[in-house]
C-alpha cells in the first residue's frame, strides 16, 4: 500500500516529460500529491506525459532557458489559484564538449538551461512556495568526477550544487529546505538525445560501469525519483543543503 505523504500537496517538476522528471512525477502522484505541474519544450512529449500521468497532472510547454517562458509557468500556477509545496528543478541538458574546440554557442546553451534556467525557475516561483516548502535541484555525479569531454556540463552542475548551499541559508526564515541530488549514470533518453550515444556506445558504457561502480550498473530513473521523493518528504525534515549522491558509489571510490 502506498503512503500518502504528499496528500493535498502541489508539486512543480521542470523537464518532466521523460527520464528522472517523469519518474518523479509518477512517484509523487503515487504518494498522494494533489497536483503535479510538469514542464517541457516538446508539445508532443508533454501530451504523452499528460496522458500517462492522468488528470492530476498539468503540462505546461516552456523552455526554462527562456525567462519569458519561465514566467508562463508561474502565471499558469497563479491562474489556478495554487501554491507549491515542492519544486524539483530538474530540467537540464547534457552534451559532450572537447576543450580546444568548444564554441561559445555550446557553452551558452549548457549554462542557459542548466544554470540560468535553474536559478530563474526558483526565483520566479519563489513567491508561490509555501512556508516550510521544499526545493530540490538536479545536479550530477559529473560535478565531482573529472570525466572526459564533459567540462562544461560538469561545471554547470557544480554551479547547481552551489545554489543549494546558499539558498538554504537565504530561505531559512521561510523554513524552505533546499537540497541537491547528484545522480550517477542513469538510463534515460538523454544518453541518446543529448550525448548522442548509439546502442554500441551504451553497451560499452554499461560494461565500463560494471567495472568501476560498486553497484556494478547504471541507475534506473525510478531509483533517482525515490531519492527526490525522500528529500521532499517529512522523513528528511532535518536534511538541508546537502548533496545526495545517488550513484551506486561511483563518486565515493
Amino acid at each position: 500500500m502506498q503512503t500518502q505523504e504528499f496528500q493535498q500537496q502541489s508539486i512543480l517538476i521542470t523537464g518532466g516529460t521523460s527520464g528522472i522528471g517523469l519518474a518523479s512525477a509518477q512517484a509523487f502522484l503515487q504518494k498522494g500529491a494533489k497536483c503535479v505541474y510538469i514542464t517541457g519544450r516538446d508539445k508532443q512529449k508533454l501530451d504523452q506525459a499528460q496522458s500517462l500521468l492522468g488528470s492530476k497532472a498539468v503540462a505546461i510547454q516552456a523552455d526554462v532557458a527562456q525567462l519569458g517562458e519561465i514566467d508562463i509557468v508561474k502565471r499558469c500556477i497563479e491562474q489556478r489559484g495554487d501554491q507549491l509545496d515542492v519544486v524539483f528543478a530538474n530540467a537540464g541538458i547534457a552534451e559532450n564538449n572537447v576543450i580546444g574546440t568548444t564554441s561559445e554557442q555550446q557553452f551558452d546553451a549548457m549554462f542557459d538551461t542548466n544554470v540560468k534556467g535553474v536559478f530563474f525557475t526558483v526565483q520566479s516561483v519563489l513567491p508561490l512556495i509555501r512556508q516550510g516548502g521544499n526545493i530540490i535541484l538536479n545536479a550530477s555525479v559529473a560535478a565531482n568526477k573529472g570525466m572526459t569531454n564533459l567540462s562544461v556540463y560538469s561545471a554547470s552542475k557544480a554551479a547547481v550544487r552551489s545554489f543549494a548551499r546558499t539558498w538554504c541559508s537565504d530561505l531559512k526564515e521561510r523554513k524552505i529546505r533546499v537540497n541537491t541530488i547528484s545522480p550517477g549514470v542513469t538510463s534515460t533518453p538523454i544518453l541518446q538525445t543529448g550525448l548522442q550515444m548509439t546502442e554500441t556506445h551504451i553497451a560499452e558504457l554499461t560494461n565500463y560501469l560494471s567495472a568501476v561502480v560498486p553497484a556494478a550498473r547504471m541507475a534506473q530513473a525510478e531509483e533517482i525519483a525515490a531519492a527526490v521523493v525522500f528529500l521532499a518528504s517529512p522523513s528528511a525534515s532535518f536534511v538541508n543543503g546537502v548533496e545526495l549522491s545517488v550513484d551506486g558509489g561511483f563518486a565515493q571510490v
